[in-house]
Parts: C-alpha cells; sequence; structure tokens
C-alpha cells in the first residue's frame, strides 16, 4: 500500500474513532474499509492472466495473449489457465489458487481476466483478501468476474475495475477508456457513451439510449452483471447500494427474467438505496422471435415499469458490458452521474 492510501486510511481511522457514537459507546455494527487506489499501469508491466470461472480455448488465451502485447504489456500466465473441470477451468481450489498466487507475485502489476462463464462466485470465499491488502494492484474483468470485482472492493477496498476481458481490451474505444483511466488517467474523466453505438441504435432497440428517471446523483461505483449481483444478495459478498450509482448489464435473458431479478434487488431493500442506476447495454434480452413467453412485455417496459417508481435518476443505454463497445469504469470510487447528459464523471483518479 502507498505512502497516500496509507494516510489516507489513518486519517479516516481517526475521524471514525472520534465519532460522538463510539465515544458514548453504542454499537456500531457497519465495518469501515478505506479506499485504496492501486499503482497505475505502465508500459512494459507485467500483466497477470486468469480464467477463474469457465474453460477457455486455446484460440482465446492465444488472442488475449496478443491483445495484451498490443498495449505494451508482457502477459503472463500459468499453466492452471489451460485446465478443464467440467464447465469451469479447473477446481474451486485450483482457480482460487491461480488468482491469489497472481496477487502475490509482485513482479506482477495487473490481473486481467482472460474469459468469464461461470465460476466466479464458488471461489469468493477461497480469495485471499489480506494478501490482496498487502499488494493492491489493477484488477478488471466483467461478465461472472463482477462477482470478485465487487467482493474484492467490499473486503479490501481496493479500487478494481469493470471493463473488457483481456482478448476484447485494444478495441478502439475500449481502449481509449482503459489508457485514460488505468494507464495515463485524466483527473476528473468523463465517460461517455460511444457514438458508434448511438447511429446504430436507431435500426437496433437493444443499443437505444434513453432517461428513465430525470436527475443527477453522487457516489460510489458499483455492480455490474445483473444476474451476478442478484445471485450475491444474502451472502456476505452482498453488494451495498446505499448511496451508491448502481450498474448494471446482462446478456441473453429474457424480458421476464429482467424483471424478476430486478423485482428481487428492489424487495431485497437495496436498490431502493440507490443514489442512480446505469444501465449499460443488455444484448439478447429484449423481446423478439425468440422470445418463448407469450404476450411478452418489451425490456424498455419492464425497465421503466421497474425503475421509474423507485425516483432515482436512471437512464439505459450507455456503453458497457456484453457489447462491442464496453468502457472501464471503477468499482468502489465516486463519481457523479447525470441522467440528463447520460454521461458519468470521475470525481478524481481511479490509480496512484
Amino acid at each position: 500500500m502507498n505512502k497516500r492510501s496509507v494516510l489516507i486510511c489513518i486519517i479516516g481511522l481517526i475521524l471514525v474513532l472520534s465519532n460522538v457514537g463510539i465515544l458514548l459507546g453504542q454499537n456500531i455494527t457497519s465495518r469501515t474499509t478505506c479506499t485504496v487506489k492501486p499503482e497505475r499501469l505502465r508500459s512494459g508491466d507485467k500483466i497477470g492472466l486468469v480464467a477463474s470461472a469457465s474453460f477457455i480455448t486455446e484460440k482465446d488465451l492465444q488472442t488475449s495473449v496478443e491483445k495484451i502485447r498490443q498495449l505494451g504489456f508482457i502477459p503472463v500466465y500459468s499453466d492452471k489457465i489451460h485446465g478443464k473441470y467440467g464447465y469451469f477451468s479447473g477446481t474451486d481450489e485450483q482457480r482460487a489458487a491461480d488468482f491469489n498466487d497472481m496477487v502475490k507475485n509482485p513482479d506482477i502489476k495487473g490481473i486481467i481476466f482472460a474469459g468469464g462463464g461461470y465460476g466466479c462466485t464458488r471461489i469468493l470465499d477461497l480469495v485471499d483478501y489480506n494478501m490482496i491488502k498487502k499488494n493492491p494492484k489493477v484488477i478488471m474483468g466483467f461478465s461472472d468476474n463482477t462477482a470478485l470485482i465487487n467482493a474484492i472492493n467490499k473486503k479490501t477496498g481496493l479500487v478494481t475495475f469493470h471493463g473488457p476481458i483481456a482478448r476484447t481490451i485494444h478495441k478502439g474505444y475500449n481502449q481509449e477508456h482503459f489508457e485514460n483511466i488505468i494507464v495515463s488517467p485524466i483527473d476528473k474523466y468523463v465517460i461517455e457513451s460511444s457514438a458508434e453505438d448511438l447511429l446504430k441504435s436507431a435500426n437496433n432497440k437493444t443499443l437505444d439510449r434513453y432517461t428513465i428517471t430525470a436527475g443527477k446523483a453522487q457516489g460510489e461505483l458499483v455492480g455490474g452483471n445483473l444476474t451476478l449481483i442478484c445471485s450475491m444478495i444474502g451472502t456476505p459478498y452482498q453488494i451495498d447500494m446505499k448511496g451508491k450509482i448502481v450498474m448494471i448489464e446482462d446478456i441473453n435473458e429474457e424480458p421476464y427474467r429482467i424483471d424478476r431479478m430486478l423485482t428481487q434487488l428492489i424487495a431485497s431493500g437495496e436498490l431502493t438505496k440507490a443514489a442512480g442506476i446505469v444501465f449499460g447495454i443488455c444484448r439478447g434480452c429484449d423481446k423478439s422471435d425468440k422470445t418463448k413467453t407469450l404476450n411478452s412485455f418489451t425490456l424498455r417496459q419492464v425497465i421503466e415499469d421497474r425503475i421509474k417508481p423507485l425516483n432515482i435518476p436512471a437512464v439505459y443505454g450507455l456503453s458497457f458490458g456484453h457489447n462491442i463497445n464496453n468502457f472501464t469504469f471503477p468499482i468502489g470510487l465516486k463519481a457523479r452521474f447525470d441522467a440528463n447528459n447520460m454521461t458519468i464523471q470521475l470525481f478524481e483518479k481511479a490509480v496512484e
């Protein structure tokens, strides 16, 4: 942990211990976690590639290696990444060990997932969170990796990153935001959706962009894949949404399933406490000829029906998720969200 992060933690703890409630002996049930920023990535850094969920093909691995090299980094992976155990890339213990080894290795300056699928929730209890505190570094992924990047932030305070996996990070829009946030960070950076997505939205409802509830909000960014967000409810890794800007995306879920998951988040009491709600691209989730449910609502009807009554600033259609254009955003960093202009502005740099 760098000196600046240590100083911030010390100041934060002093403020907590000075709180009148503590002096009066009141019971404090929530744990205070200091925000820790990883070091920014630099050209020539070694980047650890891991497959912490489903197994990946040799072709996908080699594409990941090639794209990481194109960005000026040195890709590093272990033999465990070649593993197959049913639909996983290894047993829970093997996948967790591979991830923990990358965290522990001081030569590895960042970890970028090589794939998603399913499996990250199964290793949350096996992750060495104390080791992460001792060796904070960039950790980035999305989809099933949502579980890990949010759990790590909750347990350690480390700012993690929801962003492209290794084999898609090189694409113009994706690379631009990755570099502007993690490599050559811009202070108070403004994240805007892809102009390409906006142009295509005229002929593609999935890429449509609209304000659900107007307004502005500020708070820490959390979230990612809707299915994974729901899967952590009721566990020690449940995402705290109070006062947060909750980012949501998913893929290939029929409208009724999106309805069910949003209803679950609302019923849990979490989503109702959010400061803002931002939907990315939910590809394959709208009503279509392939929809099996009779008389189905459209995706927009479901989202507006569930979200509008919350009266929380909210939008649909920002360029993140299972989409060609997938911007990077930091989990655990404060930002301003403008539902009218559909922009997110980071309060500060996400890396040191």
